[in-house]
């Protein structure tokens, strides 16, 4: 496994970073436990979860709680893991009456830490990510928050995900007026078939030196095998989880993509999968692809994609059946 330092800080994560959004909903705790065992064994230190990851209404949270239950069984599981877990969405907690909405007020990420603390068994999160902007909330409030928990040793560092380019700019100008280190990463939705990052929030990330993971590295798995014969209950079939905001990717609109990304893949006798992540792991702006395996044959499966090299023509293939925006804005649309 390769490491890499997550942005400009000094902390060292592997390359790729287990996503945990499918346990408790695509497999139960003991496929998780066992997903998070070799996980470790085959060199990632770095998982990601959420405060609202378990599988909808009734089930937030439940994810943090097979997390801290795996954490309790010892054997150094929680000391060999940088662990990010996130905060924003309405979790259903009825004691926080009107303040339970989303949102990123100091009350709110308090709040949510604490719980999240007690159901992942832990004393400190390394990094707390702030799910989604909350542009009604002023950075006075949000980053003296972040300056407590952190002098206070519950959270090492910041970060942020699906912020656009302005909103990395803005939370980074507020940083810095503070003196505070500010975001170290951004999560963000990005891949072969979703380009649109390649516009602002890559080269705004690149220019301050935030660290760009992304999620959904297989289009909610129109990017993977079963994109053009979808099996019942996988992601493409669109009987899971991430149907609810993945957006429309039905075959019949890429219909001419994925028939083209199927023979090239064929063509160099990769899988579908392995391509669409060694496009990511070949990307100078990704540094740290999230991967979200739901079984052990998966996860040991995606190893392989660390081991591909895509040559010039390939990756120009790639772009003719996959284009993005050209270029960075404003060059993309302006000149």
């Amino acid at each position: 496994m390769k490491f890499v330092k997550l942005g400009r800080s000094g902390l060292k994560v592997s390359r790729l970073c287990l996503g945990t959004m499918t346990f408790g909903k695509m497999n139960d705790e003991k496929e998780a436990f066992a997903i998070m065992d070799r996980a470790q064994e085959l060199g990632i230190n770095f998982f990601d979860t959420s405060n609202n990851y378990g599988g909808g209404v009734g089930y937030r949270g439940r994810v943090e709680t097979i997390l801290g239950t795996w954490f309790a069984q010892g054997g150094g599981r929680r000391e060999k893991t940088v662990l990010n877990s996130k905060c924003f969405m309405q979790v259903e907690e009825e004691l926080d009456g009107p303040n339970d909405a989303d949102g990123t007020s100091a009350y709110k990420i308090r709040r949510s830490l604490e719980r999240s603390l007690q159901r992942l068994r832990t004393d400190h999160l390394e990094m707390y990510t702030i799910h989604h902007v909350d542009r009604d909330v002023t950075y006075d409030e949000i980053w003296g928050t972040y300056e407590a928990l952190i002098n206070q040793g519950k959270v090492f560092y910041a970060a942020t995900s699906n912020f656009a380019g302005r909103d990395l700019v803005k939370a980074q100008y507020e940083a810095k007026n503070r003196h505070f280190f500010g975001i170290i990463a951004e999560q963000h939705k990005y891949n072969l078939n979703c380009r649109l990052p390649e516009l602002e929030v890559l080269p705004a990330a690149r220019d301050m030196g935030i660290a760009m993971m992304t999620y959904s590295p297989l289009s909610g798995g129109f990017l993977g095998e079963n994109a053009l014969n979808p099996k019942p209950g996988t992601r493409a079939a669109g009987n899971n989880l991430y149907s609810d905001f993945m957006g429309d990717y039905s075959v019949g609109i890429y219909q001419d993509r994925i028939v083209k990304f199927d023979l090239l893949c064929k063509k160099i006798g990769e899988k579908q999968s392995d391509v669409a992540l060694a496009w990511l792991l070949h990307n100078p702006m990704v540094d740290v692809p999230i991967i979200g395996p739901r079984t052990l044959e998966q996860l040991e499966n995606t190893m392989h994609a660390l081991e591909i090299e895509l040559d010039d023509e390939i990756l120009k293939e790639l772009d003719e059946i996959f284009p993005g925006p050209g270029c960075e804005a404003p060059r993309a649309y302006a000149w």
